[in-house]
C-alpha cells in the first residue's frame, strides 16, 4: 500500500513537472512610440541654404 501511494506521488509530481506544450510562445510585439520632430528643423536646412546663395550673389 505504501508502494501505491509513493508511486502515485511520484507519477502527479512528474506529470506537473512537465505540464505544458511543445507549441511556441506568443510574444507580443513591443510597442514604439516615434517623437514628433520639431518644425524648425524641417526650415532650417532650405533658410540657411538662402542665406549662402544670398552671400554668394551679394559678394559679386
Amino acid at each position: 500500500m505504501k508502494k501505491l501511494v509513493l508511486a502515485a506521488t511520484l507519477a502527479a509530481a512528474a506529470s506537473s513537472a512537465s505540464a505544458g506544450s511543445l507549441a511556441d510562445p506568443i510574444i507580443e510585439a513591443p510597442v514604439i512610440i516615434e517623437e514628433a520632430s520639431s518644425s524648425s528643423a524641417g526650415v532650417l536646412v532650405p533658410l540657411l541654404l538662402l542665406v549662402l546663395v544670398a552671400a554668394a550673389i551679394a559678394t559679386d
